[in-house]
């Protein structure tokens, strides 16, 4: 009786180790954003190492002009050499909506390139990136920089012509890596031609508001600072604007 107990419970063991649950079939298919016609298209170039705030404070403002009625409002996208996660300094995961080394991108209107870890060093030896963003200036509206994004910009040779700023303690930096630029190292942004340059951080909003205010004027600015409970008067910020 006990070996036919014994056999039994053997025979039980032997079914349950053959038999394995079902894996899950896992769709990886790729959803594209989807931009609404007749609107402007506003671009993230984005990287390992970008700064949580150079990167939501202006996406923040621009991706609300949606919710505004009677205006021509802006689709809000990232970009990057990959389509797989990137990591900001701040240990935020983002996935990318395009690839701009494969994909075909909508027109970009405006593109922000916000500061990220290596704007100082190893980026600017990205030759794929530093093309994309020289393709990008010829037909865009505005192209715009946060804190040390205007490396990026500066190193493409979009500055040469125009005065811009960055991050406070890094002008000196700026200076001395690109010592034809026209910098301005005692104010929040600096606006000339289709340029937009800010110091950066919790200021990034402050430039995002002035470049709406250009496209929308000053109510739909002070309403988009309202839902971020920011207390907007460009009069009041520290700028520089080239006519």
């Amino acid at each position: 009786m006990k070996d036919m107990i014994l056999l039994g419970t053997l025979a039980l063991l032997f079914v349950s180790c053959q038999t394995k649950p079902e894996s899950k079939a896992i769709s990886e298919e790729r959803i594209l954003p989807t931009p609404v016609e007749n609107r402007y298209n506003v671009a993230f170039l984005i990287m390992d190492g970008v700064y949580n705030t150079e990167f939501t404070a202006p996406f923040d403002i621009f991706q609300h002009t949606q919710f505004r009625k009677n205006i021509k409002a802006m689709n809000t996208f990232t970009v990057a050499n990959t389509l797989a996660p990137i990591t900001s300094f701040e240990g935020i995961r983002i996935l990318p909506d395009y690839d701009y080394t494969v994909d075909t991108l909508p027109k970009i209107d405006i593109l922000v390139v916000p500061s990220a870890e290596h704007h100082l060093d190893s980026d600017l030896k990205d030759t794929v990136m530093l093309n994309f963003v020289k393709r990008v200036d010829k037909e865009a509206l505005f192209m715009t920089s946060h804190c040390d994004g205007a490396f990026v910009l500066a190193k493409a040779g979009l500055l040469d012509q125009v005065a811009s700023t960055t991050f406070p303690s890094d002008i000196n930096t700026y200076k001395n890596m690109f010592p034809q630029l026209e910098v301005k190292d005692s104010v929040l942004f600096v606006h000339d031609g289709k340029y937009i340059t800010s110091a950066g951080g919790a200021k990034s909003f402050e430039a995002a508001l002035y470049l709406a205010e250009l496209f929308y004027g000053d109510t739909i600015a002070r309403s988009l600072a309202d839902g971020l409970v920011i207390d907007w008067d460009v009069n009041s910020v520290s700028r520089f604007i080239r006519p």
